[in-house]
């Protein structure tokens, strides 16, 4: 599949905060919130730091296998399995939501970016190995934010009134979703593909968290990837001293504060955090836990317990408790042995949070990852652009701004008064300097009218541009519709649409052009167009 990629600086798009164009520059305002730069040598010191703590890899794997227990076998996922139970073995992690069929596009760059910088971290270091990991965010209540997609230029949302964990709710009424998918896309090259995976994935298991996990290994286990279910007994369980901690003394809570008044000298904070940062989790609800008088209360419900009570929980139903957003990355990093995460800038946002959580429980800080970021542009709509002479970076700014751009280039009328605004300006400058010899208090009056002057020619300027736009309707019009193929609603490709009509459209050929063009370590945007 022939494509052209080019890469620009993340902060030529102008769509990222402060804080993430700070973090990819290095800046020293951050420095003092992350662990390891995002290099050869910060994944070396964070195995180094790795090393010394105990993972229990025997679980861990044990659980994956049984998570795999009914899905296909593939032999580059097998040798990671493999791979995992070996104390020269590391991942490289990826975490995210289980969105109904993979919601917005960055779940996809995410994926392969996991799997490319584990290709390349071996190719650096020969002596040891590395697993890409998709951990799945499946005890995520939000129904709002992963219960719809976006394609075919319209929202498509579940219709269900189940509660509580989204992992946990069965895909009853998918199936109007997928059928409308297959209607729509099924007739593209790929669509009898994409409609198949779809149903197999929705239509025959009972969970969305098995859903999700169908899916992804049908898409990505030729790489290796390994996909982690943290809802799970054993997991949990590996977890208890942290979870007693956390229930007796709210230890993150008091970690994550310090850090959050000092992050927010600088730049908006992610994540507040909580006195407890824990769920209960059980059947259709995931409430926080509280303290209340002596013992704590699950919010929203009836549901209390004394100490001794939560404890006897806790022991005898470990999986009943959820780490929040605070705790979750702890809890990722406390089952799986990782050196580095791959999230997007409100990940990382949050993530910068946390080092003094990690620290307090003793548990490895990973080197940060910001993911990889893709603008798709068909060669259609390339052309169309290239005919208007505005190269794809162009596109990134405000629709105003390209059009008024195009029209100062190519109209044959002067538009600019800028001369002329010198000119005046000068002239105001040497009246100003003439009335001042004669009464310094002159001045002032003079300053107004040149002021006024000024603003009469650059109302003069605005009206010259507005009026000699009206030649320009077809380039206009153009201009819009590019933008708005471009920016979905207004915003990034990758976190508006769906991956599911590119797959339909492109097939497997797609996902492995997107490997190809995935980066490591370097922080580029990619602007990719295909055919």
């Amino acid at each position: 599949m022939d494509c052209i990629a080019q890469w620009i600086d993340y902060k030529e798009t102008g769509a990222f905060s402060a804080l993430v164009s700070d973090y990819v520059q290095g800046a020293d305002t951050l420095r003092p919130f992350y662990k390891h730069p995002v290099s050869l040598d910060g994944l070396k010191d964070a195995i180094k730091e790795r090393e010394a703590f105990p993972t229990d890899r025997a679980t861990l794997v044990q659980t994956l296998r049984e998570q795999y227990r009914s899905l296909p076998p593939a032999e580059a996922l097998h040798r990671n399995l493999e791979l995992l139970e070996r104390p020269t073995t590391f991942v490289i992690t990826t975490a995210h939501q289980p969105n109904i069929f993979t919601g917005h596009l960055y779940f996809i760059y995410k994926i392969l970016h996991a799997i490319r910088l584990a290709k390349e971290a071996k190719t650096a270091l020969p002596d040891y190995d590395f697993v890409p990991v998709y951990f799945m965010g499946s005890e995520d209540a939000d129904l709002d934010e992963l219960g719809h997609i976006y394609a075919g230029g319209e929202t498509l949302t579940w219709a269900t009134d189940q509660t509580g964990a989204v992992g946990r709710m069965s895909p009853k009424g998918l199936d109007t979703l997928v059928h409308r998918l297959e209607g729509e896309f099924g007739g593209l090259p790929h669509g009898a593909e994409m409609a198949s995976l779809i149903r197999e994935a929705y239509l025959r298991h009972d969970t969305i968290q098995a859903a999700t996990l169908y899916m992804v290994h049908a898409l990505f286990a030729d790489y290796g990837l390994v996909v982690l279910i943290p809802d799970d007994a054993a997991l949990k369980r590996l977890f208890l001293p942290l979870f007693r901690r956390e229930l007796a003394e709210g230890f993150s809570h008091t970690a994550v504060s310090g850090t959050i008044a000092r992050l927010e000298e600088h730049y908006k904070v992610q994540a507040a955090g909580r006195d407890l940062n824990l769920f209960y989790l059980k059947d259709n609800l995931r409430n926080r836990i509280v303290r209340e008088g002596d013992g704590y209360r699950v919010v929203d419900t009836d549901l209390t317990f004394t100490v001794s009570a939560m404890n006897a929980e806790l022991e005898a139903h470990p999986e009943r408790f959820s780490p929040n957003v605070i705790l979750r990355g702890v809890f990722q990093e406390w089952v799986l042995p990782g050196i580095a995460f791959i999230g997007g800038g409100g990940e990382l946002a949050y993530w910068l949070e946390l080092k003094e959580v990690f620290a307090e429980a003793g548990v490895p800080y990973p080197v940060l990852v910001l993911r990889n970021s893709f603008l798709l542009v068909k060669q259609a709509v390339a052309d169309k652009a290239a005919r208007l002479d505005l190269p794809l970076p162009c596109w990134f700014a405000p629709e105003p701004e390209l059009v008024n751009a195009l029209v100062r280039r190519d109209s044959t009328h002067p538009l600019s008064l800028t001369e002329e605004i010198d000119t005046l300006r000068a002239l105001y400058d040497r009246l100003s300097t003439l009335a001042g010899a004669v009464d310094v208090t002159l001045q002032p009056h003079v300053g107004a009218l040149g002021s006024r002057a000024l603003e009469g020619l650059h109302v003069l300027e605005k009206k010259l541009l507005k009026a000699e736009k009206q030649h320009f309707d077809d380039q206009r019009r153009q201009i819009h519709t590019i933008k708005g193929t471009l920016f979905p609603k207004g915003g990034l490709q990758e976190r508006v649409e769906n991956f599911m009509p590119y797959y339909a459209e492109y097939g497997r050929d797609l996902i492995e052009v997107l490997y190809q063009h995935s980066l490591g370590l370097e922080a580029k945007f990619c602007l990719l167009t295909i055919p």
